[in-house]
């Protein structure tokens, strides 16, 4: 890793601008003549399609990326910590929606600027991933879950934080985990009815609407079975390692360890349980109150409230806000899978 050098740097910071006009937001780009007027359901998907391609096409060895925040004076975030950790990709967006930032940030930086998600390289990546030709089936074999499934899902969790709109419902971003986790190399998706009906998703077209008017993602027909979608999101659909891998981590999404969630938990509690699962290690985790309130999609009084249900719950044990950091605290509890009665105290 390299934050500054005495050489001339290579800059990676790329901006679009969603522009309001008649017939609909023209999407410009300081870099390229690209201008076009765009419907404004697919507005935001065609923005972070633009940002991916440059990305990609800008493409960089990690040793020769350093921290344009710093380069800038650190100016993109109200605090300054000092520069530290690897150098990352972050999304940022503003307030209305308007005008998105990717650049490359040290960790530090990208933890203290607002409105931003850290990019994963799994979301950038352009080829699949592929076994040796002639590799024993049993050195092919992989455990179902474990830590690389756990990181793929927070590293989901926190592109669709800001991929999503901000509004959107706790069962419309678990549908849209599932959906980017199990869709193949042509953003296309099918979810039989079987397994919305045990996510507890079965018949909510609501859900469906939510995310097409969002421009994520487009249903070409409501009466297909299995349900077909086909996703609008250009960084999803270049996901990397391959939908193997992918479908691993959706499966332990559904039950993440060492949480044992209750099928019938409401969408914002197992959304909220998903996300600290996702940043827990050794029966403890942590992470930004900001980064966990968009991740859940949930406001700070609210958010606070799905911690202390998920107490009564018996699925977290203790929890703390730390104001001075802004980072909150949590423990897990070791103990056996919670039963019945504690998905019904849960719903109380």
């Amino acid at each position: 890793m390299r934050l500054a050098s005495t050489h001339a740097t290579v800059q990676r910071i790329w901006t679009v601008h969603l522009r309001p006009q008649t017939g609909g937001p023209a999407l410009t780009c300081p870099r390229c003549a690209y201008s076009p007027v765009l419907p404004a359901a697919s507005a935001r998907s065609a923005a972070l399609t633009h940002l991916a391609r440059h990305a990609r096409a800008d493409a960089l060895p990690g040793h020769l990326r350093t921290c344009q925040c710093r380069t800038r004076g650190c100016h993109w975030h109200s605090r300054h910590r000092g520069c530290a950790g690897p150098v990352l990709l972050a999304l940022t967006c503003d307030r209305s929606g308007r005008a998105w930032r990717l650049a490359d940030a040290c960790a530090a930086c990208a933890a203290a600027m607002s409105h931003t998600a850290v990019v994963p390289p799994t979301l950038l990546g352009t080829g699949h991933a592929q076994l040796t030709p002639g590799t024993p089936r049993s050195a092919r074999t992989v455990p179902v879950f474990g830590p690389a499934e756990q990181q793929r899902v927070r590293e989901m969790l926190a592109y669709l934080a800001t991929a999503l709109p901000r509004f959107s419902s706790p069962a419309a971003r678990l549908l849209a985990l599932q959906c980017a986790l199990r869709s193949d190399h042509r953003g296309r998706v099918r979810l039989p009815h079987g397994f919305l009906r045990g996510m507890r998703l079965h018949g909510r077209a609501e859900l469906w609407l939510e995310l097409e008017h969002a421009g994520w993602l487009h249903r070409p027909s409501r009466r297909y079975s299995p349900v077909q979608a086909q996703l609008l999101d250009a960084a999803v659909l270049h996901q990397a390692p391959g939908r193997t891998a992918r479908v691993r981590a959706a499966q332990w999404a559904l039950g993440p360890t060492p949480l044992a969630l209750p099928p019938a938990l409401p969408s914002a509690l197992r959304l909220t349980a998903l996300a600290l699962a996702a940043h827990s290690a050794s029966g403890a985790g942590g992470g930004e109150l900001d980064d966990l309130t968009r991740q859940c999609g949930q406001p700070l009084q609210q958010l606070e409230d799905l911690l202390d249900q998920l107490i009564r719950a018996r699925l977290v044990t203790a929890w703390h806000h730390h104001h001075d950091s802004g980072e909150v605290r949590w423990e897990l509890p070791a103990q056996d899978p919670p039963s019945k009665d504690t998905a019904r105290e849960a719903r109380a």
